[in-house]
């Protein structure tokens, strides 16, 4: 064997063999992103309980708490298990939209609120998708694919308040 053979399966090698720290380290990159986002759901919605004027975006927010605090509670166990710290508090990029969204009112609060929800549940589902197909760790594979239709619904809600809101 010449030298560049052997460097080669060495590399070879040593990537092979990190792949399964790799493939946790997605799987803990999820269950973060997860625990992140979905503490940020119950707060904003938290929010629209007590701001939002319209019942469509009312009944959007109620069932929001519901469901993201039910999902957050059969997470918190997993995220323990791997080892993943469960956030404290919002990121800075979802404190600052929390911030925006409390400045208004009415009308302007139910839009820019629901716009929020629509946006972020399309990246949601695309995330938890991904993880759904891709993960590795049995058990947020299965979280990620039970909460697929709970967050495809909140979706169609939203959509559906959205027009509503005059």
């Amino acid at each position: 064997m010449n030298y560049r053979t052997i460097l080669a399966s060495g590399v070879t090698a040593a990537a092979l063999a990190a792949l399964p720290l790799l493939a946790a380290s997605a799987d803990s990159s999820f269950v973060m992103k997860a625990a992140e986002g979905g503490q940020a759901e119950v707060q904003m919605a938290q929010l629209a309980q007590t701001k939002a004027s319209n019942q469509a975006v009312k009944d959007l927010a109620n069932k929001l708490v519901t469901d993201h605090t039910k999902a957050n509670d059969n997470l918190k166990p997993i995220a323990s298990k791997d080892n993943v710290t469960w956030p404290t508090g919002m990121s800075a990029k979802e404190q600052a939209e929390y911030n925006k969204l409390q400045a208004l009112s009415g009308a302007d609060f139910d839009r820019a609120y629901v716009n929020y929800e629509i946006k972020d549940h399309k990246q949601d589902i695309n995330l938890f998708q991904h993880e759904a197909n891709h993960g590795n760790d049995s058990q947020v594979k299965a979280w990620a694919s039970e909460n697929l239709p709970t967050l495809q619904e909140h979706l169609r809600m939203a959509e559906n308040a959205l027009s509503s809101i005059k």
